[in-house]
């Protein structure tokens, strides 16, 4: 999908959507999906403290520039855009692990499942350790 026309991609993510609804393990659709995306260092365009500056999912696959803050917002809008998790709790907590030196955005579903923890996997939401310090919170909700 993020090798073919920005058109293109924005009908692929759609097609994607809809293929959740049905799907057997859609959050694992997920968290594999958005790891195929092809990252960047650091995505200037959006500031993960100020939510009103961020571009819509829209613009984000247009522009198709990811750094791990970007894939966790799109993982989320993903969900979101579903029929299926329309109603679910989706939260991104920006964590530190200042032992190791780094830095998780981890997307948690109804406080059950957290995305982009383990690349490509889905965990339970009570596996992502504790002991990190949490930086930042962002309640996400549907976008404009």
């Amino acid at each position: 999908m993020f090798n073919a026309s920005p058109d293109q991609r924005l009908s692929l993510w759609s097609e994607f959507r809809k293929n959740l609804e049905t799907s057997e393990q859609p959050l694992e659709d997920i968290a594999k999906f958005w790891r195929s995306a092809p990252t960047i260092a650091f995505n200037n365009t959006i500031d993960p403290y100020y939510q009103a500056s961020w571009p819509t999912p829209w613009e984000i696959i247009y522009d198709n520039k990811y750094d791990d803050f970007t894939l966790s917002i799109m993982m989320g809008w993903t969900i979101l855009l579903t029929e299926r998790f329309k109603n679910s709790k989706v939260e991104i907590k920006t964590l530190i692990d200042d032992s190791h030196n780094r830095m998780y955005n981890v997307v948690y579903v109804d406080d059950i499942y957290a995305l982009n923890y383990i690349d490509e996997e889905v965990v339970p939401a009570d596996k992502v350790p504790g002991l990190y310090r949490m930086e930042n919170l962002v309640h996400l909700t549907r976008p404009r």
